[in-house]
């Protein structure tokens, strides 16, 4: 656990840290690399193997091996491409996070949220549903293949402004470089582009864009405030004519740094509410998996009024959906309510903290469709209720009135047998 110097070895890595490492990437999981080793087979060797890791970065003779390239599609057709690192190689990556992590997150700035400490998704989104009120018109930025575009130099380049570490800065060079290896086992060479699903890649893309936007922003155009979660971005603006003239602006300086927005998704948007009456192509936007529009709100005094609000979106409320129906609960008649519960609890459980933070309503729909399939599953199992949705609707009414926490959504909306 020395911090000093090892004998002949000419960079200084903590072993307490690339225990740290290991311990986060046990916790995260993820899937196997292209060596196919998983987390489990990892720690039947583990001392070894973080004495390996240790020892190559110190000598300076780690070598990143290719990264597995999966293919994940796009919820509008399309795919984009995740890389995979071995185990290895993730806890390598976290042991420069470790380093670099302290140096950068004093810098950037408080309206940056994605993959950073004490901040969150929801902090963004109730940033910009604050700022929404306040300005009338919204600049929805979508960066065209934002990991797939970075200029390695430049990325290079903007990590240097906040160390010197030598060792740092060879292996994230390495990182950038390191091959994707397709499914078929060829490898793709890569001059550009960092791999989402790296440990080390958040922190690069934040720091890129740190320099490249959030304080070109703070420079030229310091009256606009904005949120960005990694590469996703809402700017807010007082008129329709500055927000044209900021898109133009951005354009200009993205292709400065190698980047472009993606025009086709890339909106202008009017935060329409009761105060605001004019029309406009685009009065909507997503932002984190919500919808921001105007939608019906009521005063304290109980006053009805539109106001622009975040809710689900569309798309997130479709995945859940999809996912509820894959569970096929109505036909696991073998199992038992609380065997259903323990199944689907985590999952549901995070869709409501994550999605019933704003305008929980919108989210009642989705969860009543679990209720549907317990209904059809009481129907299945029980010949007494076969036939009698009502009956069925009754019987789970009951159990819920007796156990309101047995199903995690049963906290948001329990069945009803109206």
């Amino acid at each position: 656990m020395s911090e000093l110097k090892p004998d002949g070895k000419p960079f200084v890595i903590s072993k307490r840290l690339v225990w740290e490492a290991w311990r986060r990437v046990k916790a995260n999981r993820g899937a196997a690399g292209v060596d196919e080793e998983s987390i489990q087979a990892f720690e039947e060797n583990l001392s070894g193997n973080l004495y390996k890791v240790w020892n190559r970065m110190s000598s300076g003779s780690y070598m990143p091996p290719p990264v597995k390239a999966v293919e994940i599609p796009k919820r509008k057709g399309g795919s984009r491409m995740l890389g995979v690192p071995t185990v290895a190689d993730r806890v390598a990556q976290t042991v420069a996070y470790l380093y670099l992590e302290p140096d950068v997150e004093p810098v950037f700035h408080p309206d940056s949220y994605g993959y950073r400490p004490r901040r969150s998704a929801h902090d963004a989104l109730a940033a910009c549903r604050q700022r929404c009120w306040r300005y009338d018109w919204a600049l929805d930025l979508d960066l065209k293949s934002f990991f797939d575009s970075l200029d390695h130099s430049l990325v290079l380049k903007a990590v240097a402004h906040h160390t010197d570490l030598r060792w740092l800065l060879l292996y994230v060079e390495r990182w950038l470089k390191a091959p994707l290896q397709l499914e078929d086992g060829t490898l793709r060479q890569r001059d550009r582009g960092s791999s989402q699903g790296s440990a080390i890649s958040p922190v690069l893309a934040n720091i890129f864009l740190h320099w490249a936007l959030d304080m070109w922003l703070v420079r030229e155009f310091p009256a606009v405030p904005f949120e960005r979660y990694a590469d996703d971005e809402i700017l807010h603006c007082k008129t329709k004519a500055q927000a044209e003239m900021l898109r133009d602006a951005i354009i200009e300086r993205l292709a400065q740094v190698g980047l472009e927005l993606n025009l086709d998704k890339t909106r202008i948007v009017y935060c329409k509410d009761s105060d605001r009456t004019g029309s406009h192509e685009h009065e909507q936007f997503d932002f984190l998996g919500y919808t921001f529009r105007p939608r019906l709100a009521r005063s304290k005094t109980g006053k009805k009024f539109v106001s622009f609000l975040p809710a689900v979106s569309d798309d997130a409320a479709k995945k859940m959906r999809r996912t509820i129906k894959r569970w096929r609960l109505h036909l696991r008649s073998g199992s038992t309510l609380a065997d259903l519960a323990r199944e689907i609890n985590s999952t549901v459980r995070g869709w409501i903290n994550y999605y019933g933070r704003f305008y929980r309503s919108e989210l009642i729909p989705t969860l009543k469709r679990i209720n549907h399939y317990l209904m059809r599953w009481a129907m299945r199992k029980y010949k007494r209720l076969r036939g009698h949705p009502t009956r069925a609707a009754r019987f789970l009414t009951a159990v819920a009135e007796r156990d309101w926490s047995l199903f995690a959504h049963w906290r948001v909306v329990r069945p009803t047998a109206g």
